[in-house]
């Protein structure tokens, strides 16, 4: 139960146990002052002590439904039930002992007892008053109907609200796991885009030069080693991206300084080769600084692009052109290879942005986080453009 429920019920509970004592003596008092001389008068007096022990005794057995609660409120009914056939002036006492059946009984067998209760406070009353007195007919049981829905309204409001924050609670559980397993998988799918835009590539390029370099070791020794010094560059610069992958750090080349178009420039130079010349174009000046989720994200889009381009598009050329405008930033890759239809599924040999299934929606992904769009335009013997667009918040 919340802190301030129990506060509430608390307080209810004080009311109502002050309420029964001040009625209690109140009613003592008035037979006393009345009757100070009957023959009952000490009976009286000791059933209305019996009754006051009794009550006092109640939190020592509990609230909960039980054997020694139940009895314990059978006593006091009984006690209070002969004060109220000697003295009818107790009946008044009847409302907090409403409270106290309704609390400890279940709701069928609580709404019995309040009007056994006020059964017996009207007949008591009406062999006082004499008959008929309809004050004394309708105002007991009309004060139990109001006090008896008044509690079962609230009790229900109470379990209708512990529902809802039992629900609540549990939508919050169920919300938090659905966060994780979306992280989880959000986090997998960036450890995918960056081992394929970087170890991959750079295992696949490795795997390559060897080969060619194992085809040539005995015709022509000098490029077979030549051979062996890019792959090697390659693995060093892959472990090197490693590293920083480990570290979540940003890639290598934009952590060595100088920008976008520095790291762009290092990028193109070390996929220059002698069967393909990669070159950098600039149009207009990027911001600076530019954000640097854009620029490890363009910085792996023409990674990417570029190692489809060695190794699928058969090209001569390549050009990365980086447009700067007031309001998003565009990298174009282009190519002079052997194209493909970017209506079919990319084939073995399709060039840029198309390998294995794994470029275009790793590119894709990237640019998606940032609000990008991708546009390819390719066709048969006809090369290959790709534009990664990102948009740019206002300076």
């Amino acid at each position: 139960m919340p802190a301030p429920e129990r506060e509430d019920t608390r307080a209810l509970t004080v009311v109502m146990h002050t309420a029964f004592f001040v009625l209690l003596s109140a009613s003592l008092a008035r037979y006393l002052a009345r009757h100070a001389g009957g023959p009952h008068t000490p009976w009286i007096i000791a059933l209305t002590a019996l009754l006051a022990v009794l009550y006092v005794l109640g939190p020592a057995v509990g609230t909960r439904p039980g054997p020694r609660r139940l009895t314990w409120l059978g006593l006091v009914v009984a006690a209070w039930a002969l004060l109220v056939v000697l003295a009818p002036s107790f009946a008044w006492c009847a409302v907090p002992l409403f409270y106290t059946g309704l609390r400890t009984l279940p709701p069928r067998a609580a709404i019995a007892l309040v009007a056994l209760l006020t059964a017996l406070a009207v007949a008591a009353q009406l062999g006082l008053a004499g008959w008929p007195d309809p004050n004394v007919l309708v105002a007991p049981p009309a004060v139990a109907a109001v006090a008896t829905t008044v509690f079962v309204v609230m009790q229900r409001q109470a379990a209708r609200r512990d529902a809802l924050i039992d629900d609540l609670v549990r939508t919050r559980r169920d919300l938090a796991a659905t966060e994780r397993r979306e992280g989880t998988l959000a986090e997998r799918e960036r450890l995918a885009r960056e081992i394929h835009d970087t170890l991959a590539q750079g295992l696949s390029s490795q795997r390559m030069l060897l080969q060619a370099a194992d085809r040539l070791w005995d015709t022509a020794p000098g490029t077979a080693r030549d051979h062996v010094r890019s792959a090697a560059a390659i693995a060093e610069r892959s472990l090197a991206e490693a590293r920083r992958f480990v570290h979540d750090l940003t890639p290598a080349d934009l952590a060595e300084g100088g920008g976008l178009l520095q790291a762009l420039r290092a990028v193109a130079e070390r996929e220059t080769t002698p069967t393909l010349t990669v070159r950098v174009h600039t149009e207009g000046t990027p911001p600076d600084p530019l954000p640097a989720p854009v620029e490890s994200a363009l910085l792996r889009i023409a990674q990417g692009a570029l190692a489809n381009v060695r190794e699928h598009a058969a090209a001569t050329t390549a050009i990365l052109t980086l447009t700067c405008l007031d309001d998003q930033i565009v990298l174009d890759v282009t190519d002079d290879g052997r194209g493909f239809d970017p209506r079919t599924p990319a084939a073995p040999e399709a060039p840029a942005g198309a390998s294995r299934g794994h470029g275009l929606p790793a590119i894709r992904a990237r640019l998606r986080q940032l609000g990008g769009t991708l546009t390819v335009e390719s066709a048969p013997g006809e090369g290959t453009a790709l534009s990664a667009a990102i948009p740019l918040e206002p300076q």
